[in-house]
Protein backbone atom coordinates (compact mmCIF):
# COMPACT_ATOMS: atom_id res chain seq x y z
CA UNK A 1 0.00 0.00 0.00
CA UNK A 2 2.41 2.51 0.89
CA UNK A 3 4.30 1.80 -2.84
CA UNK A 4 1.16 2.33 -4.41
CA UNK A 5 0.76 5.58 -2.00
CA UNK A 6 4.13 6.80 -3.26
CA UNK A 7 3.32 6.28 -6.72
CA UNK A 8 -0.05 8.33 -7.05
CA UNK A 9 2.10 11.17 -5.59
CA UNK A 10 4.63 10.90 -8.05
CA UNK A 11 2.29 10.38 -11.11
CA UNK A 12 0.08 13.26 -9.44
CA UNK A 13 3.38 15.65 -10.03
CA UNK A 14 4.57 14.48 -13.08
CA UNK A 15 4.51 18.08 -15.06
CA UNK A 16 1.52 17.40 -17.67
CA UNK A 17 -0.35 16.13 -14.88
CA UNK A 18 0.40 18.46 -12.24
CA UNK A 19 -0.43 21.93 -15.10
CA UNK A 20 -4.09 19.82 -15.79
CA UNK A 21 -4.83 19.86 -12.14
CA UNK A 22 -3.60 23.48 -11.79
CA UNK A 23 -5.90 23.81 -14.72
CA UNK A 24 -8.63 22.57 -13.23
CA UNK A 25 -7.70 24.38 -9.94
CA UNK A 26 -8.35 27.76 -11.65
CA UNK A 27 -11.44 27.25 -12.92
CA UNK A 28 -12.94 25.64 -9.85
CA UNK A 29 -11.85 29.18 -8.25
CA UNK A 30 -13.75 31.33 -10.67
CA UNK A 31 -16.56 28.61 -10.51
CA UNK A 32 -16.56 28.38 -6.47
CA UNK A 33 -16.73 32.06 -6.31
CA UNK A 34 -19.57 33.24 -9.00
CA UNK A 35 -23.24 31.91 -7.23
CA UNK A 36 -25.36 29.19 -8.87
CA UNK A 37 -22.93 27.48 -11.79
CA UNK A 38 -21.85 24.91 -9.16
CA UNK A 39 -19.45 21.73 -8.85
CA UNK A 40 -21.72 19.47 -10.68
CA UNK A 41 -22.30 21.43 -13.66
CA UNK A 42 -18.97 22.76 -14.18
CA UNK A 43 -17.64 19.29 -13.82
CA UNK A 44 -20.32 17.83 -16.55
CA UNK A 45 -19.53 20.91 -19.13
CA UNK A 46 -15.50 19.43 -18.66
CA UNK A 47 -16.04 15.85 -19.31
CA UNK A 48 -15.82 15.89 -23.03
CA UNK A 49 -12.23 16.95 -22.62
CA UNK A 50 -11.42 14.23 -21.35
CA UNK A 51 -11.43 11.84 -23.59
CA UNK A 52 -7.55 11.80 -24.49
CA UNK A 53 -6.54 11.62 -20.94
CA UNK A 54 -4.86 9.28 -19.08
CA UNK A 55 -6.59 7.77 -15.92
CA UNK A 56 -4.52 10.00 -13.70
CA UNK A 57 -4.74 13.07 -15.84
CA UNK A 58 -8.37 13.20 -16.16
CA UNK A 59 -9.14 13.07 -12.65
CA UNK A 60 -6.28 15.41 -11.40
CA UNK A 61 -8.25 18.09 -13.27
CA UNK A 62 -11.85 17.10 -12.92
CA UNK A 63 -10.94 16.66 -9.18
CA UNK A 64 -8.72 19.54 -8.88
CA UNK A 65 -11.63 21.46 -10.17
CA UNK A 66 -14.28 20.25 -7.82
CA UNK A 67 -12.32 20.02 -4.62
CA UNK A 68 -11.77 23.73 -5.12
CA UNK A 69 -15.46 25.07 -5.47
CA UNK A 70 -16.67 24.41 -1.90
CA UNK A 71 -13.29 26.40 -0.50
CA UNK A 72 -13.66 29.60 -2.82
CA UNK A 73 -17.71 29.40 -2.54
CA UNK A 74 -17.11 30.44 1.04
CA UNK A 75 -15.48 33.37 0.12
CA UNK A 76 -18.42 34.88 -1.44
CA UNK A 77 -20.36 33.77 1.86
CA UNK A 78 -18.73 36.18 4.20
CA UNK A 79 -17.83 38.83 1.87
CA UNK A 80 -21.61 39.20 0.57
CA UNK A 81 -24.11 36.29 2.25
CA UNK A 82 -24.33 34.94 -1.10
CA UNK A 83 -23.19 31.15 -1.45
CA UNK A 84 -20.84 30.60 -4.37
CA UNK A 85 -22.24 27.03 -3.83
CA UNK A 86 -25.30 25.66 -2.03
CA UNK A 87 -22.66 23.60 0.28
CA UNK A 88 -21.58 26.91 1.30
CA UNK A 89 -24.40 28.03 2.61
CA UNK A 90 -23.85 27.50 6.49
CA UNK A 91 -20.67 30.32 5.84
CA UNK A 92 -23.01 32.93 5.16
CA UNK A 93 -24.57 32.48 8.63
CA UNK A 94 -21.98 34.03 10.76
CA UNK A 95 -19.18 34.96 8.01
CA UNK A 96 -21.20 37.80 6.77
CA UNK A 97 -22.04 39.22 10.34
CA UNK A 98 -18.89 39.37 11.32
CA UNK A 99 -18.25 41.27 7.61
CA UNK A 100 -20.74 43.69 8.52
CA UNK A 101 -18.49 44.50 12.16
CA UNK A 102 -15.89 44.73 9.73
CA UNK A 103 -13.77 41.99 10.34
CA UNK A 104 -13.66 40.36 7.25
CA UNK A 105 -10.04 39.59 7.31
CA UNK A 106 -10.34 37.62 10.48
CA UNK A 107 -13.80 35.48 8.95
CA UNK A 108 -12.10 34.66 5.62
CA UNK A 109 -8.20 33.81 7.59
CA UNK A 110 -10.53 31.21 9.75
CA UNK A 111 -13.11 29.82 6.90
CA UNK A 112 -9.67 29.25 4.49
CA UNK A 113 -7.26 28.02 7.47
CA UNK A 114 -10.29 25.37 8.75
CA UNK A 115 -11.17 24.40 5.03
CA UNK A 116 -7.83 23.50 4.57
CA UNK A 117 -7.34 21.43 7.50
CA UNK A 118 -10.65 19.83 6.57
CA UNK A 119 -9.39 18.66 3.38
CA UNK A 120 -6.51 17.23 5.17
CA UNK A 121 -8.99 14.82 7.54
CA UNK A 122 -11.27 14.18 4.48
CA UNK A 123 -8.01 13.03 2.60
CA UNK A 124 -6.70 11.21 5.50
CA UNK A 125 -9.99 9.43 5.77
CA UNK A 126 -9.86 8.74 2.17
CA UNK A 127 -6.75 7.30 2.74
CA UNK A 128 -7.35 5.15 5.64
CA UNK A 129 -10.75 3.69 4.58
CA UNK A 130 -9.88 2.06 1.53
CA UNK A 131 -8.88 -1.14 3.27
CA UNK A 132 -12.00 -1.31 5.27
CA UNK A 133 -15.08 0.58 3.91
CA UNK A 134 -16.73 -2.30 2.43
CA UNK A 135 -18.19 -3.78 5.11
CA UNK A 136 -18.82 0.07 6.78
CA UNK A 137 -21.24 0.74 3.82
CA UNK A 138 -22.80 -2.27 3.62
CA UNK A 139 -23.97 -2.44 6.87
CA UNK A 140 -26.60 0.77 6.17
CA UNK A 141 -29.36 0.09 4.58
CA UNK A 142 -32.78 2.65 3.88
CA UNK A 143 -33.64 2.77 7.58
CA UNK A 144 -29.97 3.70 8.57
CA UNK A 145 -30.28 6.33 6.39
CA UNK A 146 -34.03 7.42 7.04
CA UNK A 147 -32.66 7.78 11.03
CA UNK A 148 -30.00 9.81 10.18
CA UNK A 149 -32.39 12.28 7.85
CA UNK A 150 -34.25 12.47 11.11
CA UNK A 151 -31.23 13.20 13.48
CA UNK A 152 -30.24 16.52 10.81
CA UNK A 153 -34.01 17.42 11.50
CA UNK A 154 -33.55 17.26 14.90
CA UNK A 155 -31.10 20.17 15.10
CA UNK A 156 -33.50 22.21 13.58
CA UNK A 157 -34.29 22.61 17.80
CA UNK A 158 -30.64 23.89 17.88
CA UNK A 159 -30.30 26.45 15.26
CA UNK A 160 -33.29 27.94 16.13
CA UNK A 161 -31.79 28.86 19.64
CA UNK A 162 -34.40 30.64 21.89
CA UNK A 163 -37.23 30.66 18.99
CA UNK A 164 -37.85 26.68 19.11
CA UNK A 165 -41.54 27.16 18.09
CA UNK A 166 -40.84 29.29 14.93
CA UNK A 167 -37.86 27.27 13.92
CA UNK A 168 -40.60 24.05 13.92
CA UNK A 169 -42.97 26.27 12.19
CA UNK A 170 -40.46 27.73 9.36
CA UNK A 171 -39.49 23.97 9.33
CA UNK A 172 -42.77 22.61 8.77
CA UNK A 173 -43.11 25.15 5.97
CA UNK A 174 -39.94 23.69 4.24
CA UNK A 175 -41.27 20.28 4.32
CA UNK A 176 -44.35 21.37 2.87
CA UNK A 177 -41.79 22.94 -0.18
CA UNK A 178 -40.07 19.90 -0.45
CA UNK A 179 -43.28 18.21 -1.58
CA UNK A 180 -43.57 20.22 -4.43
CA UNK A 181 -42.99 18.07 -7.94
CA UNK A 182 -43.67 14.62 -8.89
CA UNK A 183 -44.81 12.35 -5.85
CA UNK A 184 -41.69 9.53 -5.81
CA UNK A 185 -44.18 6.87 -5.59
CA UNK A 186 -47.28 7.03 -6.89
CA UNK A 187 -45.28 9.22 -10.06
CA UNK A 188 -47.74 12.08 -9.86
CA UNK A 189 -47.60 15.26 -10.03
CA UNK A 190 -47.95 17.10 -6.21
CA UNK A 191 -48.23 20.77 -5.61
CA UNK A 192 -47.42 21.95 -8.94
CA UNK A 193 -50.82 23.95 -9.76
CA UNK A 194 -50.19 22.93 -13.29
CA UNK A 195 -46.98 24.47 -13.81
CA UNK A 196 -44.47 22.09 -15.81
CA UNK A 197 -41.23 24.02 -14.30
CA UNK A 198 -42.56 22.43 -10.30
CA UNK A 199 -42.38 18.70 -11.48
CA UNK A 200 -38.94 18.45 -11.03
CA UNK A 201 -39.18 20.53 -7.21
CA UNK A 202 -38.69 23.79 -6.26
CA UNK A 203 -34.47 24.01 -7.39
CA UNK A 204 -32.07 23.99 -4.01
CA UNK A 205 -29.68 26.50 -5.81
CA UNK A 206 -32.18 29.89 -6.45
CA UNK A 207 -33.60 29.17 -3.12
CA UNK A 208 -30.19 28.95 -1.41
CA UNK A 209 -29.32 32.14 -3.82
CA UNK A 210 -32.29 34.23 -2.88
CA UNK A 211 -32.82 32.97 0.83
CA UNK A 212 -29.49 34.27 2.05
CA UNK A 213 -28.35 36.79 -0.80
CA UNK A 214 -31.62 38.55 -1.92
CA UNK A 215 -32.60 39.04 1.43
CA UNK A 216 -28.64 40.72 2.25
CA UNK A 217 -29.07 42.79 -0.95
CA UNK A 218 -32.30 44.31 -0.30
CA UNK A 219 -30.66 45.78 3.25
CA UNK A 220 -27.49 46.40 1.53
CA UNK A 221 -29.33 48.80 -0.65
CA UNK A 222 -31.54 50.44 1.77
CA UNK A 223 -29.19 50.96 4.08
CA UNK A 224 -27.07 53.06 1.23
CA UNK A 225 -23.78 51.93 3.35
CA UNK A 226 -20.82 49.32 2.46
CA UNK A 227 -21.48 46.15 3.84
CA UNK A 228 -18.75 46.25 6.55
CA UNK A 229 -20.83 48.76 8.60
CA UNK A 230 -20.36 51.77 6.65
CA UNK A 231 -17.05 51.99 7.40
CA UNK A 232 -15.35 55.39 5.31
CA UNK A 233 -12.65 54.33 2.88
CA UNK A 234 -10.64 51.21 2.43
CA UNK A 235 -8.17 50.29 4.86
CA UNK A 236 -4.85 50.41 4.26
CA UNK A 237 -4.30 46.82 4.94
CA UNK A 238 -6.32 43.76 5.85
CA UNK A 239 -6.20 43.35 9.42
CA UNK A 240 -7.68 40.04 11.47
CA UNK A 241 -5.90 37.42 8.94
CA UNK A 242 -3.59 35.78 11.53
CA UNK A 243 -6.60 36.61 14.66
CA UNK A 244 -8.33 33.87 12.09
CA UNK A 245 -5.59 31.41 11.82
CA UNK A 246 -4.95 31.63 15.21
CA UNK A 247 -8.63 31.30 16.08
CA UNK A 248 -9.13 28.34 13.89
CA UNK A 249 -6.04 26.49 16.01
CA UNK A 250 -7.34 27.49 19.21
CA UNK A 251 -11.14 25.96 18.09
CA UNK A 252 -9.21 22.47 16.75
CA UNK A 253 -12.00 20.28 18.86
CA UNK A 254 -14.38 22.03 16.50
CA UNK A 255 -12.32 21.82 13.24
CA UNK A 256 -12.00 17.88 14.35
CA UNK A 257 -15.49 17.31 15.27
CA UNK A 258 -16.76 19.42 11.57
CA UNK A 259 -14.69 17.10 9.70
CA UNK A 260 -15.99 14.23 11.10
CA UNK A 261 -19.51 14.77 10.67
CA UNK A 262 -18.11 16.02 6.71
CA UNK A 263 -16.65 12.81 6.39
CA UNK A 264 -19.50 10.61 7.97
CA UNK A 265 -22.29 12.14 6.23
CA UNK A 266 -19.97 12.65 2.77
CA UNK A 267 -19.22 8.50 3.23
CA UNK A 268 -23.58 7.79 3.14
CA UNK A 269 -24.59 8.19 -0.05
CA UNK A 270 -27.60 10.41 -1.45
CA UNK A 271 -27.13 12.54 1.91
CA UNK A 272 -24.88 15.40 0.36
CA UNK A 273 -23.09 18.43 1.82
CA UNK A 274 -25.81 20.73 1.83
CA UNK A 275 -26.81 18.38 5.24
CA UNK A 276 -23.42 17.58 6.04
CA UNK A 277 -23.28 21.81 6.81
CA UNK A 278 -26.05 22.36 8.80
CA UNK A 279 -25.44 18.86 10.62
CA UNK A 280 -21.74 20.30 12.00
CA UNK A 281 -22.97 23.77 12.01
CA UNK A 282 -25.81 22.64 14.62
CA UNK A 283 -23.33 20.72 16.73
CA UNK A 284 -20.75 23.64 16.98
CA UNK A 285 -23.50 25.44 18.02
CA UNK A 286 -24.75 22.96 20.73
CA UNK A 287 -21.22 22.56 22.15
CA UNK A 288 -20.36 26.39 22.18
CA UNK A 289 -19.59 28.18 24.97
CA UNK A 290 -21.50 31.21 23.36
CA UNK A 291 -24.51 29.34 21.76
CA UNK A 292 -26.66 32.91 21.80
CA UNK A 293 -23.68 34.52 19.57
CA UNK A 294 -24.44 32.17 16.35
CA UNK A 295 -25.95 33.65 13.21
CA UNK A 296 -24.51 36.84 15.10
CA UNK A 297 -20.89 36.48 13.91
CA UNK A 298 -19.59 33.43 15.87
CA UNK A 299 -16.37 32.35 15.20
CA UNK A 300 -16.41 28.62 15.80
CA UNK A 301 -19.57 28.89 13.53
CA UNK A 302 -17.43 30.06 10.46
CA UNK A 303 -14.57 27.42 11.43
CA UNK A 304 -16.71 24.71 11.69
CA UNK A 305 -18.41 25.62 8.40
CA UNK A 306 -15.03 25.27 6.81
CA UNK A 307 -14.23 22.27 7.95
CA UNK A 308 -16.70 20.54 7.26
CA UNK A 309 -17.38 22.06 3.78
CA UNK A 310 -13.89 20.34 2.85
CA UNK A 311 -13.66 17.56 4.58
CA UNK A 312 -16.86 15.67 2.87
CA UNK A 313 -14.93 15.89 -0.08
CA UNK A 314 -12.59 13.05 0.15
CA UNK A 315 -15.09 10.93 2.20
CA UNK A 316 -17.10 10.97 -0.47
CA UNK A 317 -15.43 9.43 -3.00
CA UNK A 318 -15.45 6.34 -0.93
CA UNK A 319 -18.46 5.10 -1.91
CA UNK A 320 -18.18 6.11 -5.99
CA UNK A 321 -14.71 4.35 -5.66
CA UNK A 322 -15.48 1.24 -3.23
CA UNK A 323 -18.74 0.53 -5.23
CA UNK A 324 -19.88 2.95 -8.28
CA UNK A 325 -22.35 4.56 -5.94
CA UNK A 326 -22.16 8.39 -5.95
CA UNK A 327 -22.38 9.83 -2.51
CA UNK A 328 -24.24 13.11 -4.53
CA UNK A 329 -24.44 15.26 -7.70
CA UNK A 330 -20.88 16.15 -8.11
CA UNK A 331 -19.81 12.21 -7.53
CA UNK A 332 -22.66 10.94 -9.85
CA UNK A 333 -20.88 13.69 -12.39
CA UNK A 334 -17.63 12.04 -11.57
CA UNK A 335 -18.65 8.69 -12.31
CA UNK A 336 -18.99 9.09 -15.60
CA UNK A 337 -14.93 9.47 -15.93
CA UNK A 338 -14.69 6.80 -14.78
CA UNK A 339 -16.36 5.25 -17.89
CA UNK A 340 -14.57 7.53 -20.24
CA UNK A 341 -11.46 6.52 -18.89
CA UNK A 342 -11.80 2.93 -19.05
CA UNK A 343 -11.98 2.57 -14.90
CA UNK A 344 -14.17 0.23 -13.27
CA UNK A 345 -15.33 1.47 -9.58
CA UNK A 346 -15.41 -1.29 -7.18
CA UNK A 347 -12.27 -4.03 -6.64
CA UNK A 348 -10.16 -3.03 -9.21
CA UNK A 349 -9.87 0.31 -7.76
CA UNK A 350 -9.07 -1.10 -4.43
CA UNK A 351 -6.47 -3.94 -6.05
CA UNK A 352 -5.19 -3.15 -9.89
CA UNK A 353 -5.95 0.58 -10.09
CA UNK A 354 -4.70 0.84 -5.99
CA UNK A 355 -2.46 3.94 -6.98
CA UNK A 356 -5.16 5.91 -9.34
CA UNK A 357 -6.78 5.92 -6.10
CA UNK A 358 -4.11 7.07 -4.19
CA UNK A 359 -3.36 9.28 -6.54
CA UNK A 360 -7.22 11.04 -5.94
CA UNK A 361 -6.08 11.50 -2.54
CA UNK A 362 -2.98 13.36 -3.23
CA UNK A 363 -5.00 15.77 -6.22
CA UNK A 364 -7.34 16.39 -2.71
CA UNK A 365 -4.86 17.18 -0.30
CA UNK A 366 -2.35 19.48 -3.12
CA UNK A 367 -5.39 21.66 -4.50
CA UNK A 368 -6.92 22.77 -1.59
CA UNK A 369 -3.42 23.74 -0.52
CA UNK A 370 -2.69 25.63 -4.03
CA UNK A 371 -6.38 27.60 -3.59
CA UNK A 372 -5.95 28.46 -0.23
CA UNK A 373 -2.57 29.42 -0.68
CA UNK A 374 -3.94 31.72 -3.60
CA UNK A 375 -7.03 32.82 -1.81
CA UNK A 376 -4.73 34.20 0.76
CA UNK A 377 -2.63 35.90 -1.74
CA UNK A 378 -5.52 37.66 -2.61
CA UNK A 379 -7.14 38.38 0.45
CA UNK A 380 -6.55 42.19 0.61
CA UNK A 381 -8.74 42.89 -2.86
CA UNK A 382 -11.18 40.42 -2.09
CA UNK A 383 -11.45 42.22 1.56
CA UNK A 384 -11.71 45.65 0.40
CA UNK A 385 -14.94 45.16 -2.09
CA UNK A 386 -16.96 45.08 1.33
CA UNK A 387 -15.82 48.34 2.03
CA UNK A 388 -17.16 49.75 -1.70
CA UNK A 389 -20.23 51.91 -1.06
CA UNK A 390 -23.56 49.57 -1.36
CA UNK A 391 -25.49 51.38 -4.29
CA UNK A 392 -22.23 50.80 -6.29
CA UNK A 393 -21.66 47.04 -5.35
CA UNK A 394 -25.30 46.53 -5.00
CA UNK A 395 -25.80 46.41 -9.18
CA UNK A 396 -23.11 43.93 -9.77
CA UNK A 397 -24.40 41.48 -6.88
CA UNK A 398 -27.83 42.08 -8.39
CA UNK A 399 -26.40 40.60 -11.58
CA UNK A 400 -24.37 37.68 -9.99
CA UNK A 401 -28.02 36.29 -7.82
CA UNK A 402 -29.73 36.34 -11.87
CA UNK A 403 -26.93 34.92 -13.36
CA UNK A 404 -26.54 32.53 -10.68
CA UNK A 405 -30.56 31.24 -10.56
CA UNK A 406 -30.81 31.60 -13.78
CA UNK A 407 -27.49 29.07 -14.59
CA UNK A 408 -28.46 26.36 -12.72
CA UNK A 409 -31.03 24.90 -15.10
CA UNK A 410 -30.98 27.36 -17.74
CA UNK A 411 -34.94 28.48 -16.73
CA UNK A 412 -36.07 31.69 -15.59
CA UNK A 413 -38.32 29.78 -13.77
CA UNK A 414 -35.44 29.39 -11.49
CA UNK A 415 -35.07 33.31 -11.21
CA UNK A 416 -38.26 33.73 -9.68
CA UNK A 417 -37.78 31.01 -7.18
CA UNK A 418 -34.67 33.06 -5.93
CA UNK A 419 -36.93 36.32 -5.99
CA UNK A 420 -39.71 34.53 -3.48
CA UNK A 421 -36.91 32.76 -1.78
CA UNK A 422 -35.42 36.88 -1.05
CA UNK A 423 -39.00 37.90 0.07
CA UNK A 424 -39.08 34.99 2.69
CA UNK A 425 -35.63 36.25 3.24
CA UNK A 426 -36.46 39.69 4.06
CA UNK A 427 -39.29 38.76 5.99
CA UNK A 428 -37.94 36.79 8.36
CA UNK A 429 -35.26 39.15 8.57
CA UNK A 430 -37.67 41.71 9.67
CA UNK A 431 -40.13 40.03 12.27
CA UNK A 432 -36.73 37.72 13.64
CA UNK A 433 -37.39 34.37 12.03
CA UNK A 434 -34.77 31.94 11.71
CA UNK A 435 -34.27 30.95 8.10
CA UNK A 436 -32.15 28.08 8.57
CA UNK A 437 -34.43 25.72 9.70
CA UNK A 438 -36.68 26.07 6.64
CA UNK A 439 -33.38 25.66 4.44
CA UNK A 440 -32.92 22.02 6.37
CA UNK A 441 -36.00 20.74 6.18
CA UNK A 442 -36.16 21.59 2.53
CA UNK A 443 -32.84 19.86 1.82
CA UNK A 444 -33.76 16.57 3.83
CA UNK A 445 -37.78 16.69 3.10
CA UNK A 446 -37.20 14.54 0.13
CA UNK A 447 -34.77 12.39 1.21
CA UNK A 448 -36.16 11.47 4.27
CA UNK A 449 -39.80 11.01 2.43
CA UNK A 450 -37.58 8.70 0.02
CA UNK A 451 -36.01 6.53 3.27
CA UNK A 452 -39.06 5.99 4.98
CA UNK A 453 -41.29 4.86 1.92
CA UNK A 454 -38.05 2.26 1.04
CA UNK A 455 -37.81 1.53 4.88
CA UNK A 456 -41.54 0.12 5.37
CA UNK A 457 -41.36 -1.47 1.31
CA UNK A 458 -38.28 -3.92 2.43
CA UNK A 459 -38.61 -4.37 6.39
CA UNK A 460 -42.20 -3.35 7.61
CA UNK A 461 -42.28 -1.86 11.14
CA UNK A 462 -39.76 -4.15 12.08
CA UNK A 463 -37.09 -1.66 10.70
CA UNK A 464 -37.63 0.28 14.24
CA UNK A 465 -35.53 -2.37 15.97
CA UNK A 466 -32.42 -2.34 13.75
CA UNK A 467 -29.77 -1.73 16.32
CA UNK A 468 -28.10 1.33 14.13
CA UNK A 469 -31.79 3.28 14.13
CA UNK A 470 -31.88 2.33 17.54
CA UNK A 471 -28.65 3.97 18.12
CA UNK A 472 -29.45 7.02 16.20
CA UNK A 473 -33.04 7.32 17.80
CA UNK A 474 -31.33 7.65 21.03
CA UNK A 475 -29.07 10.34 19.87
CA UNK A 476 -31.79 12.24 18.21
CA UNK A 477 -33.40 12.02 21.76
CA UNK A 478 -30.29 13.50 23.24
CA UNK A 479 -30.27 16.76 20.75
CA UNK A 480 -33.63 17.47 21.84
CA UNK A 481 -33.60 16.53 25.56
CA UNK A 482 -30.19 19.07 25.72
CA UNK A 483 -31.59 22.30 25.37
CA UNK A 484 -34.35 21.44 27.89
CA UNK A 485 -31.47 20.40 30.47
CA UNK A 486 -29.79 23.87 29.66
CA UNK A 487 -32.61 25.60 30.57
CA UNK A 488 -33.21 23.46 33.86
CA UNK A 489 -30.10 24.20 34.96
CA UNK A 490 -29.86 28.06 34.33
CA UNK A 491 -33.38 27.97 36.13
CA UNK A 492 -31.57 26.54 38.94
CA UNK A 493 -28.86 28.42 39.18
CA UNK A 494 -31.03 32.03 39.06
CA UNK A 495 -32.34 31.51 42.35
CA UNK A 496 -28.90 30.51 43.97
CA UNK A 497 -27.32 33.37 42.36
CA UNK A 498 -30.21 35.63 44.20
CA UNK A 499 -29.55 34.59 47.59
CA UNK A 500 -25.96 35.48 47.10
CA UNK A 501 -26.45 38.43 45.78
CA UNK A 502 -26.87 41.47 47.94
Amino acid sequence: MGEALLSGLMQVLEPGTFVLMLLGVAIGFVVGILPGLGGPVTLALMLPFTFSMEPIEAFAFLLGMLVVTATTGDITSVLFGIPGEATSAAAALDGYPMTRRGESGRALGAVLFSSALGSLFGAAILALSIPVVRPVVLALSAPEFFALTLLGLTFVVTLSGSQVLKGFLMAAFGLFVALVGIDPQEGVPRYTFDQLYLWDGIGLIPLVIGLFGGAELLQLMLSKKSIAGGTDGVPAKVSGVGEGIRNTLTHWRVVLRASSIGALVGLIPGLGGSVAQFIAYGHARQASKNPEMFGKGAIDGVIASGANNNAKDGASLIPTIAFGIPGGASTAVLLSAFLIVGLNPGPEMLTTHLDVTFSMVWVVIIANAIAVAVAFMFLRPLTHLSFISGPLLVPFLLLLLGLGSYSSSNSFGDVFVMLGAAAIGVACLRWDWPRVPFLLAVVLGGIAERYLFLSYSLFGWSWLTRPIVLAVGALVLLVLLQPLVRRFRAAKKAPDQQKVGP
